[in-house]
């Protein structure tokens, strides 16, 4: 019996596929706008990636075709129907790949032509799939399954994919906002909504970001890709119930595109390891991890890290992919069976490496000190807390916060470090987990903001965005504000539609959409 799928769509010929001279990024209509090779990359993005990742991400991007095509097999009708089939009266077996988009060489045959295979830092991979990680978080785990060995750790890439995708929604319900809200007032209301959707988003794919550059190998730990494990879907998880609110308020139901994206979401995170009970296994391992979590960034930490310069070079770029590598901190593809640390991540078991004078997932080395390693993001924290405001009241309200929230990691250190009598099962040690883990979110938020407020009038480098991410990070700690600060939604929201009007992406380097 055979299976019909659909072949990759050819590379428009305006599109650049080689390392000869380039044309130009892309446009919100899908052109390609001609130019210097050099300023490619910063026309496809805010914070630039290198010229061959931009040039990756438009062939791959061009190759899935218009997401709104209902013809196309890798657009978003056909990928959030629900998978179909039919005999013919020849006995063959013809169907709709709904959420799988063709099968697994046609997937390899997209990354390869779009030229994936030859970028090696894990931050700079996940960028360059973004198109498809945009459209479908179990198309997105299919193609990197299917292309084999791969940078990015698993542990990271289901979160990765679920940011993007969840972005996709987010962007389709600020068009809808944006684009009735004149004439329909009532819908005013979902504006300062989606602005926090947009803040949480952008303070999760901070830490993502981060944890993607951080160096590989064992002196570097595993705290990073265990707090963003489970971090990221614990935010989404309320991001997606905001969304599902505003789409149904604003008369997108569950028979729509939109209600059928968010239902297809929620159904492919146990696949993609970013669901409730994934999220329930990486908090576990951050119980077994507290004493490394509430460790305090010394002296040598006083410079910005270069983890938090999401546009430079990666600090220590990955080696060569190894097949056999922990899927945690290593290289290796995620099992197929992965949902989660439960079963992917043994190896990466709290002191499974002592015996090596290795460091294992609670960032320790073998005489139970500190080993450093990720905890480096914490100075995120103690930079912001003491950064000269320069007469901003905004800047001076976000050193307000981390001055609170420095206190607050500080407060935790003792018990951290006392916790693990009563298991891992424990609700007291779950809780510090849980607040240890937020902590190192809103330092990676303001470690990346600081390194992106350079002059250059970004978005990124700018307070607004901090604030309302901050805020929410606050609110869950159960964290009071330090002083009433001007609402910072309403910024927030004018950037949100001002992407969606120009064609950008939601995410933290503002990256332009071919479609």
């Amino acid at each position: 019996m055979a299976v019909t799928r659909p072949a990759p769509r050819p590379v428009p010929a305006a599109l650049p596929t080689g390392p000869g001279p380039g044309r130009g990024s892309g446009s919100g209509s899908g052109a390609v706008v001609p130019g210097p090779r050099r300023a490619v990359a910063h026309r496809y993005a805010a914070l630039p990636p290198p010229l061959e990742v931009a040039l990756a991400a438009l062939r791959l991007e061009a190759l899935l075709g218009d997401p709104r095509d209902a013809a196309n097999p890798y657009g978003l009708p056909a990928l959030t129907t629900p998978l179909t089939t039919s005999r013919t009266t020849t006995g063959s077996i013809t169907g709709r790949a709904g959420g799988v988009g063709g099968a697994g060489e046609d997937r390899a045959g997209l990354l390869a032509a779009a030229g994936l295979g030859r970028i090696r830092a894990a931050d700079q991979l996940v960028r360059a799939l973004r198109p498809v990680l945009r459209r479908d978080v179990a198309l997105g785990h299919a193609c990197a399954a299917a292309a084999g060995p791969c940078p990015v750790p698993a542990a990271l890439l289901g979160p990765a994919a679920l940011l993007a995708a969840t972005g996709t929604v987010l962007r389709q319900a600020a068009r809808i906002v944006a684009g009735r809200c004149h004439g329909e007032p009532a819908l005013r209301q979902w504006r300062p909504v989606l602005a926090t959707v947009f803040a949480d988003l952008l303070a999760c794919e901070s830490l993502t970001s981060v944890a993607l550059r951080r160096p590989a190998g064992p002196a570097s730990g595993a705290l990073l890709p265990a707090v963003a494990g489970y971090v990221v879907p614990t935010v989404v998880a309320d991001v997606l119930a905001q969304l599902d609110l505003v789409l149904t308020e604003c008369g997108h139901g569950p028979a729509g595109l939109e209600g059928r994206m968010l239902a297809k979401l929620a159904g492919d995170l146990p696949a993609a390891g970013v669901d409730a009970a994934a999220a329930g296994s990486w908090q576990t391992h951050l119980v077994r991890a507290l004493p490394a979590l509430a460790q305090s960034p010394g002296p040598q930490h006083t410079a910005l890290p270069a983890l938090f310069r999401l546009a430079a070079p990666d600090p220590d770029p990955d080696p060569a992919p190894d097949p056999a590598a922990d899927p945690v901190s290593g290289t290796g593809p995620r099992p197929a069976s992965g949902s989660g640390p439960g079963s992917a991540v043994t190896a990466a078991a709290p002191g499974a490496n002592r015996q090596h004078g290795q460091h294992g997932l609670d960032g320790l080395d073998g005489d139970g000190e500190s080993g450093g390693g990720d905890g480096v993001v914490l100075s995120g924290l103690s930079r912001a807390a003491v950064r000269p405001a320069g007469g901003d009241p905004d800047r001076a309200a976000l050193a307000g916060v981390a001055r609170r929230l420095l206190s607050e990691q500080r407060a935790l250190r003792r018990p951290c470090r006392a916790a693990g009598l009563d298991g891992p099962d424990g609700p007291a040690v779950r809780a510090l987990a849980d607040r240890q883990a937020l902590l190192w979110l809103a330092a990676a938020v303001l470690g990346v903001q600081e390194a992106a407020d350079e002059g250059r009038g970004l978005f990124l480098g700018g307070p607004h965005w901090a604030l309302l991410a901050l805020s929410g990070i606050t609110e869950r700690l159960g964290v009071p504000l330090p002083a009433p600060a001007a609402d910072p939604r309403e910024q927030v929201w004018a950037e949100l539609a001002g992407r969606v009007r120009r064609g950008v992406d939601c995410d933290i380097y503002a990256t332009r959409v071919l479609w």
